[in-house]
């Protein structure tokens, strides 16, 4: 499995600038944030997904990435394998064996931990998730938002005549 998570991460790897919230590095946001107007109002937020890779379950997951293919189909390479990256995708998922204490294991829920596609695979498939829900119906209230694998690094624009239910959403929307 580990020649076809390679293939598959080398594929990936061009999906990644397609996710909105998509940061390279540290470099990358420190760069952004020296040319942003920060109003004094703002609020600055960090997040750290717990245990993400383990929490993408299997179907979602693949489901995510299947609807983020489709959804950004015209930006995809042109020779992107969609239907071939989707089988072998989910072959990879459906079939991680991992070892431990001289025993061997078939893992059966979350993203296949130990492949070379485990980081690109859950920055696309919570990447489709920011994407239509996050950054599309919160966009008014983050000037800034940032994820690097599961570490999320924003600035909030709050407002002193809103309550905290939008905070509250977006919480929910985080952590759905």
């Amino acid at each position: 499995m580990s020649i076809l998570s390679t293939w598959l991460d080398f594929r990936m790897k061009s999906l990644l600038p397609l996710v909105k919230s998509y940061t390279k590095n540290s470099f990358s946001i420190i760069t952004d944030l020296k040319h942003l107007q920060i109003p004094e109002h703002a609020l600055i937020f960090s997040a750290d997904a717990k245990l993400m890779y383990t929490n993408i379950d299997i179907n979602i997951g693949i489901n995510s990435i299947k609807r983020f293919l489709t959804e950004n189909s015209n930006a995809l390479p042109t020779d992107f394998p969609k239907d071939l990256f989707l089988e072998v995708l989910t072959l990879v998922m459906e079939n991680n064996i991992f070892s431990f204490c001289n025993t061997y294991w078939l893992q059966l829920t979350g993203t296949a931990m130990g492949t070379p596609v485990a980081c690109s695979y859950a920055t696309v498939a919570y990447g489709q998730h920011e994407n239509k829900n996050i950054l599309t119906n919160l966009s008014p209230y983050l000037l800034y938002y940032r994820r690097y694998i599961d570490n999320i690094f924003g600035i909030w624009l709050a407002s002193v005549t809103e309550n905290n239910n939008v905070w509250d959403q977006f919480e929910r929307e985080l952590n759905n």
